[in-house]
């Protein structure tokens, strides 16, 4: 699908706005540039909940680099898909450091942009990971935070066939039988619980890089890291809401970023204080690298100080609502 140059002008390409862009604002601080490069009634689905407003976007992105003035920011992919002729959804791994230049988490940002202007972005955040840099302990960081809950077209039902219409609107068909095999994998080891089949879909040598900045080796750890993910929540699904495909030799090759929401009933193990028995819903995205059609790299990030928030809500022991939760 050809890509006209009003979708990222005046960028080379997707790619180079999304850097561009993304530093713009972030990192020299241009605060106000996101009135040009967000629509008024943008919409932001994150892991406290959904906002509806440019203007939020503005106040939350000020709270943020206030309280981390130290924060340093670096792509660490672009996987960009287009979305008709003057639209594209972008995939964004942003690797974050500090004042050391070390790596305490990552970010990854989906976002959807019409004729170069934001219109829908789903983000999650590696919060767990920064809070146990700074020595923080999650429950009480969670304490702290609200989860407002989803509204618009993340509580309506996953796209009946997310091969050709994801939440984003309707994909090109690229890359199907890689594409499938991912989806396979999703259905079968993650909810269908299959964890043999982990050998099926992935290389011996896999890498998993996920929540708390862990990164996990080999088929057997990335089993016992979905268990530890799954025993709280033991009856939960994972759907599928989007896709995005992108082959470039500078990234290794084909990279397929899924967005998913986990939703699950807190009734098994107690990893987040007292069972509540109520459903959760987790938003997430996964980056998969393929290689002669077998998974190789897989970056999977949730927020887990926003379960822990969320989990808090249920149990009516959470915090008044906040003004913003960009």
């Amino acid at each position: 699908m050809s890509l006209d140059p009003v979708a990222y002008q005046p960028y080379n390409d997707p790619d180079d706005f999304i850097r561009e862009v993304t530093d713009y604002i972030w990192v020299d601080r241009q605060i106000g540039f996101i009135r040009e490069n967000y629509e008024p009634d943008s919409i932001v689905h994150g892991s406290y909940g959904t906002s509806t407003t440019r203007q939020e976007v503005i106040e939350g992105c000020l709270m943020r680099i206030s309280a981390a003035p130290n924060h340093i920011g670096q792509a660490g992919d672009v996987i960009w898909e287009a979305r008709g002729n003057d639209a594209f959804l972008s995939s964004h791994l942003v690797i974050s450091g500090e004042e050391d230049f070390k790596v305490v988490g990552n970010t990854i940002a989906n976002c959807l942009y019409r004729r170069g202007r934001m219109v829908e972005e789903w983000v999650v955040r590696d919060e767990l990971a920064h809070a146990l840099h700074h020595g923080l302990d999650p429950d009480e960081v969670a304490r702290t935070k609200t989860f407002r809950g989803y509204t618009g077209s993340f509580t309506e039902p996953a796209p009946a066939d997310v091969i050709a219409v994801g939440d984003s609107g309707p994909r090109p068909d690229d890359y199907r039988k890689e594409v499938e095999g991912v989806l396979g994998m999703i259905q079968q080891v993650w909810n269908d619980r299959d964890l043999k089949k982990v050998d099926e879909f992935f290389v011996r040598d896999l890498t998993l890089h996920t929540v708390g900045n862990d990164l996990i080796i080999r088929p057997e750890g990335y089993r016992r890291q979905l268990l530890r993910f799954l025993d709280a929540f033991p009856g939960g699904q994972f759907e599928v809401r989007d896709i995005q495909t992108h082959n470039d030799p500078n990234y290794a090759g084909l990279r397929i970023a899924v967005t998913w929401k986990f939703t699950g009933d807190y009734n098994g193990q107690a990893r987040y204080g007292a069972l509540t028995g109520k459903p959760v819903d987790i938003l997430g995205i996964s980056q998969f690298l393929v290689q002669n059609g077998r998974i190789v790299r897989e970056i999977k990030l949730w927020d887990d100080i926003a379960v822990r928030t969320q989990i808090n809500a249920n149990r009516g022991d959470g915090p008044a609502p906040a003004a913003n939760i960009y």
